[in-house]
C-alpha cells in the first residue's frame, strides 16, 4: 500500500504540473488514478498469489488430483488449516510441526515423503497462496477433473496477459505525460534566460511521436499476429450442425450406453470409428419414438428438437419404412469435429486401453453435450504438458511389464508413480515419423 500511495502522489503531480494545477484536471486525475487502482487491486493480489504456488507448490501439488502431494482444493476443511497460524508453522517447518500433530504424519505415511520447508515464505505470501487455492478451486470449470488445471493454467495467462497490457498501457501514457513536462519546462526555462522559442513542431510532424506510434502499431500488430499464427488450424469450440441431432446428453448420458459400443475402434484401433448406420438401428429398429423427458428435446441454444423426426431421418438413411427394409439404405454424412494434421500420429487404442485414458480427458463432459463441439485445443503444446503430468498405470497393466526398472523403483519407493514423459511420451518421432 506504501508503494501505491508514492505511485499514485507521483502521478498526480505530473497531471498537476502538466495542467498548470487547475482543481478540476487535477480531481479527474486523482478519480483516474484512483479507479485504476482499486479496479486492478484484488486482480495483482490473486496473480501474486498464482504466481507464489506456480513458483513453491505447483511441482509437487495440483488443486483438483494428488500428486506427490495431496491436493490443496478445500485444504482450509480438513486438519488443522483451518486456523491460519498453524499452517504458517506448517510451511516453515514441517518437520518440527509433524513431530507433535498426527494428521500430518498421516499424509507421510500415505505419500511416502515431508513437504519441503519454506522460511523465507512470509506469513502474507502463505495467506496469498491460500486465498488463490480457495477461489481457484471455488468454482471448477464443468468437464472432466483432469481438464480443471489445464484450464486453470490457461485462465492465469491470461489474466496475467491482461494486466502487463494494462501496465504496458499506463507507462506509456506516463512517458507521455513526462515529455510534455519536459517540454514545458525547457520552455519555462528559454523564457527566463531569453532564450528564442523554436517554432513548436505540429504533431503529426514530431519526429519522437511519429517514432512511438509506428513503435505502438507494430507492437499491438506483431501481438494479434502472433496469436492469429499460434492458432491458426485450431478448431476448440467447433460445433457444426449434422445431418441428424445425435444427442450424447441422452445416449451416453441418460441411457448409460458406453462410448466403445459406438466408437469400438477407440479400444482396439488407431482411430476411433463413427458407427455405422447398422449399429443405430440395433436400437432404433425397435425403438421408434422419443419418449424421454416428456418427449421435449432442446438444442443447446434452447431450440426444441424433434426427436422422433430425427429418428425417421435415420430410418429414411436405413431404408427402413417401419416394418422392413425397403432399400439398401446409405451411410449418414456426418461432419467431421476432431482433425489432426497429417504429421501428426495419434492412436486411440494406445491411450484408452494401454495408457486408461477416460474419453472425457480429450472430449470434455461428453454425457452433457447435445451436438457434440471440440472441447480441447488438440495442441502440440496440450498434448506434451498432459505427457508431462499425467501418471502411468503400471500395476496389473501388461502393456508396461517390460518397463522393469521402472517396477523396481516402484517397489522399492523411490519413486511412488511414472509420468508418460519417463517412458519417453515427450520424444519427437512418438508422435511425428
Amino acid at each position: 500500500m506504501h508503494t501505491t500511495r508514492i505511485f499514485f502522489h507521483l502521478i498526480t503531480d505530473i497531471f498537476e504540473h502538466m495542467f498548470h494545477c487547475r482543481p478540476i484536471v487535477r480531481n479527474l486525475s486523482r478519480f483516474f488514478i484512483l479507479f485504476i487502482l482499486f479496479s486492478f487491486s484484488d486482480q495483482i493480489f490473486a496473480q501474486d498469489g498464482a504466481a507464489l504456488f506456480r513458483s513453491n507448490c505447483a511441482s509437487c501439488h495440483a488443486l483438483n488430483k494428488a500428486l506427490n502431494g495431496p491436493a490443496l482444493a478445500g485444504f482450509q476443511t480438513r486438519g488443522p488449516w483451518a486456523d491460519r497460524k498453524e499452517l504458517y508453522a506448517w510451511v516453515h517447518n514441517p518437520v518440527a510441526y509433524m513431530a507433535k500433530d498426527p494428521y500430518t504424519q498421516g499424509l507421510k505415511q500415505q505419500y511416502g515423503t515431508i513437504m519441503q520447508a519454506f522460511p523465507n515464505l512470509a506469513n502474507k505470501d502463505i495467506d496469498a497462496i491460500a486465498e488463490y487455492i480457495i477461489k481457484a478451486s471455488s468454482a471448477p470449470a464443468p468437464g472432466a477433473q483432469a481438464e480443471t488445471d489445464n484450464q486453470t493454467a490457461k485462465a492465469q495467462e491470461s489474466d496475467n496477459s491482461l494486466l502487463f497490457g494494462i501496465l504496458t498501457l499506463i507507462l506509456a501514457v506516463i512517458a507521455l505525460i513526462l515529455l510534455q513536462v519536459n517540454s514545458n519546462l525547457k520552455k519555462l526555462s528559454d523564457d527566463v534566460e531569453g532564450v528564442r522559442a523554436e517554432e513548436p513542431v505540429p504533431f503529426y510532424r514530431n519526429k519522437a511521436y511519429i517514432y512511438l506510434f509506428t513503435l505502438l502499431i507494430f507492437v499491438i500488430g506483431g501481438y494479434y499476429t502472433i496469436q492469429g499464427a499460434i492458432g491458426l488450424g485450431r478448431s476448440k469450440g467447433y460445433q457444426p450442425v449434422q445431418p441428424i441431432y445425435y444427442s450424447h446428453k441422452v445416449h451416453a448420458g441418460k441411457n448409460q450406453i458406453s462410448c466403445l459400443y459406438c466408437h469400438s475402434g477407440a479400444q482396439e484401433g488407431k482411430h476411433a470409428n463413427i458407427p455405422s448406420v447398422n449399429v443405430c438401428m440395433n436400437c432404433h429398429i425397435a425403438i421408434n419414438e422419443y419418449t424421454g423427458s416428456a418427449g421435449k428435446l432442446f438444442a443447446e441454444d434452447g431450440t426444441e428438437i424433434n426427436g422422433t423426426a430425427e429418428i425417421k431421418k435415420l430410418y429414411e438413411y436405413a431404408g427402413w419404412d417401419g416394418r422392413r427394409y425397403v432399400n439398401a439404405g446409405k451411410p449418414v454424412e456426418w461432419v467431421r469435429i476432431h482433425n489432426l494434421p497429417d504429421h501428426v500420429y495419434f492412436n486411440h487404442s494406445q491411450h484408452v486401453t494401454a495408457g486408461k485414458v477416460q474419453c472425457q480427458t480429450c472430449h470434455g463432459p461428453i454425457t452433457e453435450m447435445g451436438e457434440v463441439q471440440q472441447f480441447s485445443d488438440l495442441s502440440m503444446g496440450w498434448c506434451v504438458n498432459c505427457h508431462r503430468e499425467s501418471k502411468v498405470q503400471f500395476t496389473n497393466n501388461k502393456f508396461y511389464s517390460i518397463y522393469e526398472k521402472f517396477h523396481e523403483d516402484l517397489k522399492k519407493n523411490p519413486s511412488d508413480s511414472v509420468t508418460v514423459e519417463k517412458i519417453g511420451g515427450t520424444e519427437c518421432q512418438k508422435c511425428h515419423y
